[in-house]
């Protein structure tokens, strides 16, 4: 008896406390609740003020048409005066407000958050787990294009938002102190990489059931550029840096087992890709560039094969004299071919046991961001600065079988600070593409009936996307430097 008297009131406390935790979690959800019916609301309003919008543009460009017509109509001498007609123009009758609403503004942007987190401490990671509770689309969607067709004409104010994705769970990561420039899922999915400018690499993992062993931070001193995990294992994971650096951290022994330097000619290592087969990578980088904006920032390319196990370079492959900037690289199945696209719009194939590259082509007009095999590796997509994506048939090289313009997310003027990419879910039937705006668009490929999903906004742009590697979820990194892992239903 001596023993159990001083338990209770400690006993007694623990289910006080339990009592208050989900009476809490249960107000968080209502409040989430009302929080994304108001953020509902506010994006009907947006897009209800753009179609106004849409309206007075077309109110205008039909009044000066008739204008015109009039005037060849009456003689000069005879024509009066248009003050009284830019009085009642219709101008003056739609005009509307640009600070009332913006076309991207979220909950976040008006100081509401999108839902609330209760953040925790696993091994110096800070770590969040989000109650937010997913709601519908705001309405039904137009569609933008038609499948295996680009639509020129279309434009951002002439389409609804896409409706927002549902969610099955959505945890958000908070160890990062600037913008998240890379995040990749490892071989397995079990474990994370994100990146920050800050120069640091975060390993982490979001599933309760995963070890926490292999958590780490990882100080590289310059901004992280690339990331790519080992195919065969969750073991290596590869790290390429603006400053010649491509390391090679090991997760189990928690160290850097390599470090390896590019040439002083090419220092920016803009992107590395493991073969899915052999021990080996390749590394594109870059020279510097006579420009500010991020495409005019970069020089000439180099494409170096290196040997994981020697850790060695083995070849350069051939790019030709001075060949502009390969900006993204993608393995094919077995890793036989390598496609490299590059900042003068091009896309070259290598065959990879030759060295040698075995066919190009034009794809853009502008520099490419990204570039992806398809799922079932008859096809190869691309982004372009532009925001134009495009998947390109590989048996009748130059046919485009599906397009898209994600100018709106990812346009001319949101490239001049960074590179955008994208991502295949498993299936490859969705395609992510990272976005200026706080939501980022997931694009049904072709064959798929919907046009397009939104994902759950940051409230910040949203700087790198990845799926996971057999299952419906993916990742969002952010300028908030926030990074997201949301499973879809």
């Amino acid at each position: 008896m001596p023993l159990t008297k001083p338990r209770m009131p400690a006993l007694l406390k623990i289910s006080s406390e339990k009592t208050t935790v989900n009476r809490l979690k249960r107000d968080i959800k209502q409040l989430n609740l009302k929080l994304s019916e108001l953020q509902a609301l506010l994006e009907e309003k947006d897009g209800q003020i753009y179609q106004l919008r849409s309206n007075a543009s077309s109110v205008v460009d039909e009044s000066i048409e008739r204008t015109k017509s009039s005037s060849s109509e009456v003689p000069e001498e005879n024509r009066l005066p248009s003050k009284d007609a830019q009085e009642t123009s219709p101008l003056a009758t739609f005009q509307i407000g640009e600070a009332e609403f913006g076309r991207d503004q979220g909950a976040g942007s008006i100081g509401i958050q999108p839902e609330l987190k209760i953040s925790k401490s696993i091994n110096d990671l800070n770590y969040s787990s989000s109650l937010h509770v997913g709601v519908g689309g705001t309405g039904d969607t137009i569609q933008l294009f038609q499948d295996g067709s680009y639509n020129e004409n279309a434009t951002e104010s002439s389409v609804e938002d896409f409706p927002e994705v549902e969610v099955d769970f959505q945890e958000t990561f908070l160890g990062h102190t600037s913008p998240i420039s890379c995040c990749r899922f490892s071989a397995s999915g079990n474990n994370i990489a994100s990146a920050s400018d800050d120069g640091t690499v975060r390993i982490w993992t979001y599933d309760s059931s995963t070890p926490a062993s292999r958590n780490a931070t990882i100080y590289c001193g310059a901004k992280i550029m690339s990331l790519d995990w080992e195919c065969k294992s969750d073991r290596l994971l590869l790290i390429g840096t603006a400053d010649r650096g491509i390391k090679a951290w090991n997760v189990d022994a928690k160290r850097v087992v390599c470090d390896l330097q590019t040439s002083e000619e090419f220092p920016s290592v803009l992107d590395i890709k493991c073969s899915p087969v052999e021990p080996i990578f390749v590394s594109a980088a870059a020279s510097k560039g006579q420009g500010t904006s991020y495409v005019d920032s970069l020089g000439f390319a180099s494409l170096t094969v290196w040997n994981m196990r020697t850790w060695k370079a083995m070849t350069v492959l051939p790019l030709g004299k001075d060949p502009p900037a390969i900006t993204s690289l993608s393995f094919n199945h077995n890793g036989k071919i390598l496609a490299a696209a590059a900042t003068d719009g091009m896309i070259h194939m290598f065959d990879m046991s030759a060295g040698q590259q075995i066919t190009g082509w034009p794809a853009h007009d502008s520099a490419i961001s990204s570039i992806l095999f398809g799922p079932d590796e008859t096809s190869i997509f691309s982004l372009g600065v532009d925001g134009k994506i495009f998947e390109w048939s590989l048996q009748n090289q130059g046919q485009v079988l599906w397009s898209r313009n994600c100018s709106r997310f990812c346009g001319p003027e949101s490239s001049k600070d960074r590179r955008h990419e994208m991502a295949l879910d498993a299936n490859g039937g969705r395609l992510l593409v990272t976005s200026a705006s706080v939501r980022a668009p997931i694009y049904q490929v072709r064959g798929h009936a919907t046009n397009g999903l939104r994902t759950l906004p940051h409230s910040a742009a949203i700087t790198t996307v990845d799926w996971h590697p057999t299952l419906p979820i993916f990742l969002t990194g952010s300028a908030d430097n926030s990074v997201r892992v949301t499973s879809i239903l």
